[in-house]
Order: C-alpha cells, then sequence, then structure tokens
C-alpha cells in the first residue's frame, strides 16, 4: 500500500472511532481510561497523528462493541507478511519518525544493512527456507531503509559496539560493502553514527537492541527486540528510562569522526583478508 492511500486509511480508521465514541456517549477521556491510554491519545488516534497498538484496538472493540471493526483494520494496515508480527508496527512508526536513535550491541540495524549482509543475516536465523523467502526478506529491509534517503528523512542517529564491526557477516567481501556503506551514509551526513569501543567493558551489559523514535506530534516511542522477539512501548517512564540509557551509551562512544576512522580502518583489514582468500 502505498504511503497516501495507507495514511487515507488511517484517518478513515480515525474518523469511523471518533464517530463510534460519540455514538456511545463516550468522551475521548472516558474512552482511553477504559482502554488504558490517556484521552489526549485517543485524540490523535482519531486524528491519525497516531496509530494504536492492537491490544488498545482490541479493547476499543470491546468497548465500544463493534464487533471487531477496529482489530480488523489494524491488521490490514499493519499487518505486513515481510515482517515479522512483533515488528510490522515499528515500520509504520519509522515512516512517522522525526528522530530514530538506534543502539546496536551485535549486527548492524536493518537501516543500515547492505542486501548481502541482510542475506547473510536471513540465512543464518532461517536455515532451511527458500531463496524466494530470503530475497523477500532482503527486499523489505532495504524499503525500510529509503526512509533514510527521502527528503523527509528523520534524523538518524546510531552506536554500534566495536563487536558489530568485528563479526564477519557473510564473509570478509560483504564485510568491505558493508563498512563502506555506513562510511558513506556518515560522510554523506545523511546519518550519524557511532562505536563504543570494546574498552568500554560496562556497555557489553546492555545485551538488547534499542531503538527510541520521536514524532512532531506524538510522544517517543522504544523499541526492544531480542533474538525472537520485540516489544513496542510508550510508557513515559520507561521511554525516560531508556532515553538516559542511551545518553550514558552516547557519552561512552568514540567521536563521530573517530569512529568513521575506525569504520573505516575495520573495513580495510577486511579488504586485505578477501585478497588473501
Amino acid at each position: 500500500m502505498a504511503n497516501g492511500s495507507r495514511q487515507a486509511a488511517w484517518e478513515f480508521f480515525g474518523a469511523e472511532l471518533k464517530r463510534r465514541r460519540e455514538d456511545a456517549g463516550f468522551t475521548q477521556v472516558e474512552l482511553g481510561s477504559r482502554v488504558f491510554v490517556s484521552g489526549g491519545y485517543i485524540g490523535q488516534f482519531e486524528q491519525a497523528i497516531r496509530k494504536p497498538q492492537l491490544d488498545v484496538a482490541q479493547r476499543i472493540d470491546e468497548i465500544l462493541q463493534t464487533d471487531g471493526f477496529f482489530e480488523r483494520t489494524w491488521r490490514k494496515l499493519i499487518d505486513d507478511k515481510r515482517y515479522a508480527d512483533y515488528f510490522a508496527e515499528v515500520v509504520e512508526l519509522e515512516r512517522a519518525a522525526t528522530k530514530i536513535c538506534q543502539f546496536a550491541p551485535s549486527v548492524i540495524p536493518g537501516l543500515l544493512q547492505t542486501a548481502a549482509y541482510a542475506r547473510a543475516v536471513t540465512i543464518a536465523a532461517n536455515p532451511f527456507v527458500t531463496d524466494e523467502y530470503v530475497e523477500e526478506k532482503v527486499s523489505a529491509r532495504l524499503e525500510r531503509a529509503r526512509i533514510l534517503k527521502d527528503a523527509t528523512r528523520p534524523e538518524y542517529w546510531a552506536i554500534l559496539h566495536e563487536n558489530v564491526l568485528r563479526v564477519p557477516v557473510g564473509g570478509p567481501a560483504a564485510m568491505v560493502m558493508q563498512l563502506e556503506h555506513i562510511a558513506a551514509l556518515a560522510d554523506g551526513r545523511r546519518v550519524l553514527v557511532t562505536v563504543v569501543p570494546r574498552e568500554e567493558g560496562a556497555c557489553a551489559s546492555m545485551a538488547a537492541m534499542m531503538q527510541l523514535m520521536e514524532f512532531d506530534d506524538a510522544p517517543p516511542t522504544l523499541y526492544t527486540e531480542t533474538s525472537f522477539s520485540g516489544e513496542l512501548l510508550d510508557d513515559p517512564a520507561v521511554v525516560k528510562r531508556a532515553q538516559r540509557a542511551y545518553d550514558l551509551l552516547r557519552g561512552a562512544a568514540l567521536s563521530p569522526k573517530t569512529s568513521l576512522a575506525l569504520i573505516e580502518s575495520a573495513a580495510e583489514d577486511y579488504r586485505r583478508c578477501a585478497s588473501t582468500t
């Protein structure tokens, strides 16, 4: 679904929510209290500024007695079989974000991955799938990354642990392309990438990937992920703690200039390795 038609569909979702809420005699605050969000969130859903999570859409159906209408509409708009169920909504939020901050402890973030790197990661996690499955996943990942090329692209910060640079995912030649790609994005001022060196051992305890997203007209959101699942959180207290953790990681990271030099040095190491194999 194109972005324009997708937005129009969310506006329809919001208009229906407003109509059915008013028909049921609820204010935004009253409905919000029953589905465990603020009245302001209900207003943002109705204006298509923010998208509800699935459990919220389900509770709205229950309170307004809409026979699953909002859940079905949500699934149609959010569910994209190219992505894991827990990640489809994150992709939608990335398109609306004005700022994205990521910490990657073990794997290059998807928004920065090249096709070869994405292919190697997908096969490593799914060794028995078809080539068609692999290429669908790779294509979806590269499509996500297009937001970094848009004129309205979000401000994008990535903090990589040095281990991410040193694990030869896909082999030396693939790593050369991957690290050169990151360096080119940084050189072109499309992204800001810093690296936490191995010497900052305490940062290794930040084992989970984390992604913070900010929006023009909605509160910030946190996404965390392990190997098999992810969680989207917008509780203000939790997001605030995550932002503090991210600030501490930023303080432990090398400067952007030094980080870029380390990335280029790692690429050169892989280049030498590739030339001898």
